[in-house]
């Protein structure tokens, strides 16, 4: 379908890659990884026709459909269900034929066109677009609305329906997920599965490329390469081709160890709760990616805050909203020391409500709120990158904050967020998204807050700053509330998720896994349990000793496979240990070596990847038994 042989792309003065070789067949579902400014967007651009290769060849499949996602808002007052439908440019033309041939009374005309609308399903195409506004987040309602109703963000998953809606052989997705909430990613991801035709998609977001894609093709230092599988092996590979330096291997050693300690602290007080499994499950993955991020250029720790209050906040039958209308009501909500919350529901549910109160931008409706006079907030909004002053350099945001501090200390810190050399001195209003995102979260972390409250901080950052969110957010020793769609952030940060429904905000008390499916199954706030009516005191101490006896009895064939497991995983453990502590030998790393090296490196992915693989396996299996217990 599309074949690249030996192109060559710059943009101005700068090489984004050169000598490229790839072909993409039909049917595949390819994730586009680099680092921002690497050139995934031009890749586009040049599939597309609007930039041209500077050299080589580039082969497409003729009569090829492509579909985008228009980065131009839309406006006018055209109903949003139309503007979609006008994704399938064929469908309109016919539409449009038909109109001319009625016009004409021409039928034989007539008769073919209705015969064409048929096979391109265009009288399903009302059904095709609610189906895809609907699970984007537009309520039944809003679909006839103008587009101009519509704000900016809204308009942006306007543009992603009308490209899915397009029957394209080749769909390309540019961060699809940046507009969109968790919900809408959960739904987006499910249908990009069952996508017929070829798929190119640059994300930043683990889970999502993780769950949707076969293959990877990763921009790094002006080549192109191709890996076979998703997001995860693709790092798994890469950490190992990184491996080869000695320099490199050693950094990733560190990097592993300091992993690894923080995962043993977490799994030693960890509850058997299904978020806490479920956090110790990710950050076992976390601790085998580690080494395929030891040259990422950002750094950084949150700094110990002057004060742990406990509670940092309460909230009592508070109700929250705007213009005396409630959006959320009887809200009871402790903030304790140490919390690590999560918050999930659609768009529009409350939860960035909810975290604007908590940080003090709205005042309840109703309700009682106390706060510690020790409380120090680190709170980032989107509005945070608005906030920034377009005329002044991140040095000079910075020293605003503290002027007391030496200046290449200030600058030291800055450079472990990206901003070195002279970069410290450009003008914010020259940076990108992730720039922006970049220097207003180094402005939060420095004034040590003791509560964080994140409302989508990963937007436009790419992989490797979020891995190092992630890690330095591990060991914050404050209380954080985080609402974000990117799950591997939410599971491996978060201790306890919160639902906000109908206005409501309730403990969830399983984890995203279940969530997506519930969510997927349309049964999110849902009671699909018919209550059973109580029988006589007898029948029920008859009913309870039979649910034990048939617990017993499901119990053991579990407790035995628990106990093999737990058997494996030490065999596996010293194996694993015995690999490292012969890749620590430094003859391995002559010349000569090179072959014995390789060999090692590939018995060390095969025995971690068993290693997760089992420990999956026990998580799963307790939560089996831990449900056979409740």
């Amino acid at each position: 379908m599309i074949t690249a042989d030996g192109i060559a792309l710059r943009r101005g003065d700068k090489v984004l890659f050169k000598n490229a070789r790839f072909t993409f067949y039909a049917g595949n579902k390819i994730g586009i990884t680099g680092s921002n400014g690497s050139g995934k967007s031009s890749l586009f651009a040049l599939l597309l026709g609007d930039m041209q290769a500077d050299s080589g060849s580039l082969g497409l499949q003729p009569g090829l459909v492509m579909s985008h996602v228009a980065q131009e808002l839309p406006a006018g007052s055209r109903r949003a269900i139309d503007y979609v439908i006008d994704g399938d440019a064929e469908l309109r033309d016919v539409q449009l034929k038909l109109e001319h041939a009625e016009n004409n009374n021409d039928p034989d005309q007539i008769g073919i066109l209705h015969e064409r609308l048929n096979a391109i399903n265009g009288y399903g195409a009302d059904a095709r677009a609610n189906q895809l506004l609907n699970g984007l987040g537009f309520s039944s309602s809003e679909v006839t609305n103008p587009v101009d109703y519509f704000s900016g963000g809204w308009r942006m998953r306007l543009n992603l329906a009308r490209a899915l809606m397009c029957r394209s052989d080749l769909l390309l997705l540019d961060e699809p997920t940046n507009h969109l909430d968790l919900d809408a990613v959960i739904w987006l991801e499910s249908w990009l599965k069952y996508f017929p035709g070829t798929l190119l998609l640059i994300s930043h977001d683990r889970s999502f490329l993780d769950n949707v894609v076969e293959s990877i093709c990763c921009i790094e230092g002006g080549s192109l390469k191709t890996y076979k599988g998703n997001y995860s092996a693709f790092e798994v590979q890469r950490a190992s081709h990184l491996a080869q330096e000695k320099a490199t291997y050693v950094k990733q050693q560190r990097e592993v160890e300091h992993m690894k300690r923080f995962v043993e602290r977490f799994r030693a007080k960890a509850t058997k709760a299904r978020q806490a499994q479920s956090r110790m499950k990710q950050l076992a993955k976390l601790e085998m990616i580690a080494p395929a991020h030891v040259q990422t250029a950002f750094r950084f720790e949150f700094k110990e805050p002057a004060a742990r209050p406990d509670p940092a906040m309460v909230a009592t039958d508070v109700s929250i909203g705007y213009d005396l209308k409630p959006i959320l009501e009887n809200v009871r909500f402790e903030l304790r020391s140490g919390a690590r919350i999560g918050l999930l529901g659609k768009n529009g549910a409350g939860k960035s409500t909810l975290i604007r109160f908590l940080a003090g931008q709205i005042s309840p409706i109703s309700g009682e709120v106390s706060k510690s006079k020790d409380l120090a907030i680190g709170y980032f909004e989107q509005n945070s990158l608005d906030q920034l002053r377009e005329q002044e350099h991140p040095l000079q945001h910075l020293v605003r904050i503290d002027g007391y501090t030496k200046e290449q200390e200030l600058r030291n810190y800055l450079g472990s967020f990206g901003f070195n050399g002279d970069d410290v001195f450009r003008e914010v209003g020259l940076f990108s998204g992730g720039e922006r995102s970049r220097l207003a979260l180094a402005l939060i972390i420095w004034q040590k807050p003791n509560v964080l409250l994140l409302d989508e901080p990963t937007n436009h950052l790419d992989m490797d700053m979020r891995y190092a969110l992630t890690r330095a957010l591990q060991t914050f020793e404050g209380s954080m509330v985080l609402v974000s769609h990117d799950r591997s952030l939410l599971s491996t940060v978060c201790d306890q998720l919160y639902l906000i429904h109908e206005g409501k905000l309730t403990e969830f008390d399983s984890d995203l896994e279940d969530y997506s499916s519930q969510l997927l199954a349309k049964s999110v706030g849902s009671d699909s349990g018919a209550s059973k009516p109580l029988g006589s005191r007898k029948e029920r101490r008859r009913e309870e000793a039979d649910t034990r006896n048939r617990q017993s009895a499901l119990k053991k064939p579990i407790l035995a496979e628990l106990r093999v497991i737990e058997k494996r995983l030490s065999r596996l453990q010293v194996e694993k240990e015995r690999i490292e502590n012969m890749l620590a030998e430094t003859h391995l790393y002559e010349e000569e070596a090179k072959e014995e090296l390789l060999g090692y490196l590939h018995d060390q992915a095969v025995v971690s990847k068993e290693i997760n693989d089992a420990e999956e396996e026990w998580l799963r299996i307790s939560s089996e038994l831990e449900d056979l217990e409740i």
